[in-house]
């Protein structure tokens, strides 16, 4: 198959398989996860915070943040009341944290370009920071009902399986995404799009594809083969960063600062820097271990007793954090959890 379909190529792929939004749309109907939370009370805002959650994060991870979220910010004017802080707090332990920041940056634009309401065209949805392609198209595909496709992991998998595309092409995504444009329901696509997510997630999995299971077994290029020609992945130990950090402590709270490197909890709050302290007098530490999606950290914390005059003035990066107040700031889980012990 060539990377650009042909116009006759595009009418004989739709001829062929005009029967598969249809199955997908009947196999949501009976087979769908109609008790996911976001598959309740249904709006744009709703789809959307749902949507950045589920970017590479499991479903079973999500449910409980997108409840406590959604709990705390009902609406879209409750959010965009928000602080930055105050979104972080409620991400800590979901993990990729400029997801987080990016629904803070969607929020100036909301509030300034579009006077608050969330927006409800795709050429608008796409301009918010976070919102790609397939992010716009099940947005407007789940909360407005209108035709558009969408590429994400799990309908990738189904769709490269079914066509039995050629994994050595060079622009592989380019004909996901036309396969995708042709096979999207014009009709009943709220189902289809729930559908298909479904399938991908719970049938036409990565490691163990139930095909006999599947609506459209009979259409699909690989059906029954994708175990046998699935190559072996050699897993991989993450590395391992050793992190070291001073915990300035007073009766009231602590002394904090937020972390600005992207590699890994950024913009969230954590010790200070053993490297700007140096040498002070430490009244015990404590040796952790915490693993990240990327990495695994070993981290050892110095505590220290810090008198009411070397407290320091808050800013933007540095802040005494009383400890009534942690529950207000975004942490890592095992920071949270070390500070709480303290409180």
């Amino acid at each position: 198959m060539n990377t650009v379909m042909s116009t006759l190529a595009r009418t004989c792929f739709r001829t062929m398989h005009s029967d598969f939004p249809q199955k997908i749309v009947s196999w949501y109907t009976v087979n769908g996860r109609k008790d996911l939370p976001w598959r309740r009370n249904i709006s744009g805002y709703r789809i959307w915070i749902s949507e950045i959650m589920l970017q590479q994060t499991q479903v079973k991870t999500v449910i409980p943040y997108y409840q406590k979220f959604i709990k705390y910010f009902p609406s879209l004017s409750k959010l965009l009341q928000a602080s930055e802080d105050e979104i972080l707090s409620l991400w800590a332990g979901l993990g990729f944290y400029r997801r987080a920041k990016n629904i803070y940056k969607a929020c100036r634009i909301i509030e300034t370009d579009f006077s608050g309401r969330f927006p409800r065209t795709f050429d608008d949805l796409i301009q918010l920071p976070g919102i790609g392609r397939s992010t716009a198209g099940a947005i407007m595909s789940i909360a407005y009902q209108q035709p558009f496709p969408i590429l994400d992991a799990n309908v990738k998998r189904v769709l490269s399986r079914y066509i039995a595309l050629d994994q050595n092409l060079k622009q592989p995504e380019k004909i996901l995404w036309q396969a995708s444009e042709e096979m999207t329901a014009k009709e009943n696509i709220f189902e289809y799009t729930q559908g298909i997510m479904d399938l991908g997630a719970t049938v036409c999995t990565a490691a163990k594809p139930s095909c006999q299971q599947c609506p459209v077994e009979k259409g699909c290029g690989s059906a029954h083969m994708v175990l046998a020609n699935k190559p072996k992945r050699r897993s991989t130990a993450n590395p391992t960063r050793k992190l070291h950090f001073v915990l300035p402590m007073s009766d009231k709270g602590f002394l904090m600062q937020k972390k600005l490197e992207a590699e890994y909890w950024e913009s969230l709050w954590v010790p200070l820097s053993k490297d700007l302290i140096g040498n002070i007098p430490i009244n015990a530490s404590v040796d952790l271990q915490h693993k990240l999606s990327h990495l695994n950290l070993k981290i050892k914390i110095d505590i220290t007793q810090a008198a009411p005059d070397e407290q320091l003035l808050s800013n933007q990066e540095y802040k005494w954090i009383n400890k009534t107040d942690i529950a207000a700031y975004a942490m890592p889980t095992p920071i949270r959890k070390l500070l709480e012990h303290y409180v």
